[in-house]
């Protein structure tokens, strides 16, 4: 598929509500995949060389973030695409419907989108059968954690260890997902004291875990873009003391300055895409400065070329994710990068 092509795609299916297609859409790479067509529709994509990080080796650095494909049915589907590894979710412990409808927008003139989706999805048990039933896809797994939106942050802890106990045996890498804005209350678990306790127990669970199965899941945290420099600064130390195995950077922000009188602009939700490339690169750049090597970084918010993931490399990202970018540009931008690295 050359990027023309999949403009046109786009711009067909953008005349539509951007939920309805976001649903219309994993079906059909579903169902293309199903069939053994969808490599030839979306063309092979380049090799790349392996990476390691967090323990764990993948086949290339470009992922898909979590969000898109929030129940885990699409992994093979999107791993024919190109991406080395794709995280599902955010999954909590219970289903939840998420938020009223409409909350999904898309603001076309600056490749942006905002949600307030609010961590609709099937539940943990679901989300573990889902994951269970992907069987070509050879890349690395991520599986992204909540907590409900009814559970309060004095017992989210008990949220996340159901879902790392019960997403152990099928995930490769487990995401904790304190950076939503849609959640209410979430994004106060990210004060410093308050991850450091939340990343202790976890810490304290994954050793538990490793021990009885023989099996090392990597945890990794995410993080808004909305971090002042001390507070970046005293979210490094606690990630270097507690141990954390990864740090995915960023989240959406709730700035809207950057699409200021433009049409949803109001909206309440996170925003990402164009608008959000800068800010999160200067947010992993500000962590590395801290981290260094010695918890690797997963770089993701605004990357809409392949020099925008070339960026995030400089700044210090192991390795990138892509969502809103993937939404405006395809498989093709997937290639992209991927050519890029060579």
């Amino acid at each position: 598929m050359t990027p023309g092509q999949y403009k046109f795609v786009r711009n067909q299916l953008f005349r539509f509500d951007a939920e309805d297609v976001h649903h219309f859409s994993l079906k059909w790479l579903r169902f293309l995949e199903e069939i053994s067509l969808l490599g030839a529709v979306a063309g092979k994509a380049p090799k790349a060389e392996p990476v390691e990080c967090m323990g764990l080796t993948f086949p290339n650095p470009v992922g898909l973030a979590a969000g898109l494909d929030k129940e885990g049915t699409t992994i093979d589907a999107l791993g024919r695409l190109g991406f080395g590894f794709v995280e599902m979710g955010t999954i909590t412990p219970r289903p939840q419907p998420g938020n009223p409808l409409p909350r999904l927008f898309r603001i076309i003139e600056n490749e942006a989108i905002i949600n307030r989706m609010g961590f609709n999805n099937v539940g943990i048990q679901q989300g573990v059968h889902n994951v269970e039933q992907s069987k070509s896809f050879t890349g690395i797994k991520g599986f992204n954690i909540g907590k409900n939106k009814d559970t309060p942050n004095d017992n989210a802890i008990d949220d996340y260890l159901i879902c790392l106990r019960e997403a152990w045996q099928v995930a490769d890498y487990i995401a904790v997902n304190l950076s939503s804005p849609n959640t209410p209350g979430l994004r106060d678990l990210q004060a410093a004291d308050s991850t450091a306790k939340l990343i202790a127990t976890l810490k304290k669970e994954q050793a538990k875990l490793a021990k009885e199965t023989g099996k090392y899941c990597p945890i990794a945290l995410k993080v808004a873009p909305d971090l002042e420099p001390q507070h970046i600064e005293d979210l490094a130390k606690v990630f270097l003391d507690e141990g954390l195995d990864g740090l995915i950077a960023t989240n959406t922000t709730i700035s809207r300055e950057a699409v200021k009188g433009k049409p949803h602009a109001n909206e309440a939700g996170g925003l990402s895409g164009a608008p959000v490339t800068q800010k999160s690169t200067e947010v992993i750049k500000a962590f590395h400065s801290h981290l260094g090597e010695q918890i690797p970084i997963i770089g993701v918010g605004g990357i809409m070329s392949a020099d925008d993931a070339k960026d995030k490399f400089a700044a210090g990202a192991k390795l990138v994710q892509l969502y809103t970018g993937f939404i405006y540009h395809g498989p093709p931008l997937v290639h992209d990068i991927l050519k890029s690295l060579k």
